[in-house]
């Protein structure tokens, strides 16, 4: 039973025997049309009134000193996140953001990336914020510790946070639809309305983790500066 259950998170098939299903996570960009990102219409506009916003609170959260442009990464990676969440509603599709191979590789790239900037760069500053202000010397071991490890750790928190809230939705979903078999019409209905009800709060959760993992990416890069 836990096998047939988890086997919705394989990312391999039978199809000229090779695993296609990573494929998912860029084929969406290939198929959006060029008149989408570039011509006005409805959806340029709802695109680019996003992206201001974004763009706008990730200014505010990295400051003044962050380089210009520096907030399209984030905005990148929200977009990413949120097409990748939100292409594993649909059925027979791979989730690749459930899986640690990519949630983990994307917080541990921005991780090094914003460790070896900071500390080339910033060498006294990231000592200092290892210490928080205050603090007594007889704890100022303790404290580095502390915020060693606390640091360390960021990049495996971000990915579990990502990954387990997918798993979770999802685990939900395939559960109810595996009873539906076994009941009668009636509640087969409120089974349904059920999982519409679930897949509702499902794509609630793709847009909040996506902003989620975005914000705190970049309130981890805004440490550095």
């Amino acid at each position: 039973m836990m096998n047939n259950l988890f086997s919705i998170f394989d990312p391999s098939t039978n199809i000229f025997n090779m695993s296609l299903n990573w494929i998912s996570t860029f084929i969406g960009f290939m198929f959006i049309p060029y008149s989408f990102w570039f011509i006005p219409n409805r959806h340029f506009i709802l695109w680019n009134l996003i992206s201001n916003k974004l763009h706008s609170e990730f200014k505010t959260l990295l400051g003044k000193n962050s380089f210009n442009g520096s907030t399209f990464i984030f905005i990148s990676l929200f977009f990413f996140i949120l097409f990748n969440n939100f292409l594993g509603l649909f059925p027979y599709i791979f989730t690749s953001t459930s899986h640690l191979n990519i949630s983990l590789s994307m917080s541990l790239t921005l991780w090094l990336s914003f460790m070896i900037y900071g500390w080339i760069n910033n060498t006294q500053h990231m000592f200092i914020h290892m210490i928080p202000q205050g603090t007594p010397p007889i704890l100022m071991p303790f404290m580095v510790l502390i915020e060693t490890i606390s640091n360390i750790i960021r990049p495996g928190t971000l990915a579990v946070r990502l990954t387990a809230n997918m798993i979770a939705g999802h685990l939900l979903l395939t559960l109810l639809s595996n009873t539906g078999t076994n009941m009668n019409n009636y509640f087969l209905i409120i089974l349904i309305i059920i999982q519409i009800l679930l897949l509702t709060l499902e794509s609630a959760v793709a847009i909040i983790q996506a902003y989620v993992i975005t914000i705190l990416s970049t309130l981890y890069s805004s440490e550095v500066n």
